[in-house]
Formats: structure tokens, C-alpha cells, sequence
């Protein structure tokens, strides 16, 4: 990843551009954790106070979120993308869903005709994390890897539109996750084999199949 020395005479400033450039890129993306405060201060050549002060504009700002002794993480592309997550997360879980099934009735077909062996990957990794979060009874873990599959799915679909609009809805779902504990893995690795196969029909029934078991929890399921 290359990124450039950035001026010292409007030092934060020019630190808070970089970072939202690396972020618009894709080279960090929603749930990635920055460098360290250190390689971050030796690439950019700047001090760690003015590194900590852009640090916590974008925090402010809503793209980047801070764990106290784990780091500092992306949590959105862009300030839109905060505004969205703010109107969807004081909207109700039925309307969630309802949007949810929209996106994923466009999402999982192109995501079973455009996925890429690296697509697959991101999936199997984060299926693999979803089951060990559930044998641990590790409910933060299982939810992080059952919204990072579904995030992946829609990043196979290769419509970036897609994609952040599905982000979007990440926040409110992790609220709806939790009761699910380790329900739901044989549709997810239904739905993984399907878009592995390229079988769009079968794909996008599972998918719409997961979403109606959120609508009605006494069914059970997981996103």
C-alpha cells in the first residue's frame, strides 16, 4: 500500500486527507484496523500528536471508531454513509429488514455470477469465524463473522452502489444477531455452496429464506 509523506506545515490536515483517501480507496475498509500509531507516524512523517489529532476528527466525524488497548478502526467510507447509518439505526427492525431484502434480492444473484476465488475466500473465512464464535459461546465473535459474511457476499456482487448500501444496514442488524447464537449455519453454507456453483436461483432463495427467519425469530435463525 503506498502512501504519501504529507506536508508539515498543515500537518493534521493533510494527515486527515491521507486517511480519508486510504479509506475511500479500499485500501481500509469497515472493520479493518489502522497500522499502529508508530508505522503510521514513520510512513506519513509526522508526530503522533498531530496523527492523534486526525485521529480523533474522524472519529468525530464518524468514519473511524477507537478500542481502548485493540486500536482504532474504520466503521464507514464516507461522511454519507455515517448520515445513512444514523437514519437506519432510529429506524425499525421491520423496515431494516424490508430494505435488506431488497438489497439482497439484487446482491446474491450477482454475487453467484461475478464472485471471484477471492470472493470465496472472504466468505470461507468468515463462515469458519461464525461457527467457532458459536462453539465458544462467543456472541461478540459470532456476530462480527456473520455480518462480515453477508458483507462479503455483497462485495461479490461487484457493484460498489450495492455494496455501501449494504454496509449501511450493518449497524442495526448486529442488535438483531445476538438471540441467533449459532442458528442458521446450514443456510450459510447452503448459501456459500450455491454462489460457489454460480447458481443464482438457488442463492438468492436462501438468502430471502435467512431474511424471513429474522422476521420471525421464534423460527429461529441468524443474518
Amino acid at each position: 500500500m503506498s502512501m504519501a509523506k504529507v506536508n508539515r506545515v498543515s500537518a493534521v490536515d493533510s494527515v486527515i486527507n491521507e486517511l480519508r483517501k486510504q479509506i475511500h480507496e479500499g485500501h481500509w475498509v469497515p472493520g479493518d484496523r489502522l497500522p499502529s500509531e508508530s508505522e503510521l507516524t514513520r510512513t506519513l512523517g509526522i508526530s503522533r500528536a498531530s496523527l492523534r489529532e486526525a485521529t480523533r476528527a474522524l472519529v468525530h466525524a464518524g468514519l473511524l471508531t477507537v478500542r481502548q488497548g485493540d486500536g482504532t478502526y474504520v466503521v464507514a467510507v464516507d461522511e454519507t454513509a455515517v448520515a445513512l447509518n444514523r437514519k437506519v439505526s432510529s429506524s425499525e427492525t421491520s423496515e431494516v429488514l424490508e430494505v435488506r431484502r431488497g438489497l439482497d434480492a439484487s446482491a446474491v444473484p450477482l454475487a453467484a455470477a461475478r464472485r471471484t476465488e477471492a470472493d470465496l475466500e472472504a466468505m470461507r473465512e468468515a463462515l469458519d469465524a461464525r461457527r467457532r464464535g458459536a462453539d465458544d459461546d462467543d456472541v461478540e465473535a459470532f456476530v462480527e463473522a456473520d455480518l462480515r459474511f453477508h458483507m462479503a457476499v455483497a462485495r461479490a456482487s461487484h457493484n460498489g452502489l450495492l455494496a455501501d448500501l449494504y454496509e449501511s444496514l450493518n449497524v442495526p442488524f448486529r442488535n438483531t444477531l445476538g438471540h441467533a447464537m449459532g442458528q442458521g449455519t446450514g443456510d450459510h453454507e447452503a448459501l456459500y455452496t450455491a454462489i460457489e456453483h454460480h447458481d443464482t436461483a438457488r442463492a438468492t432463495e436462501l438468502a430471502l429464506g435467512i431474511i424471513a427467519r429474522m422476521e420471525s425469530p421464534s423460527d429461529g435463525g441468524a443474518g
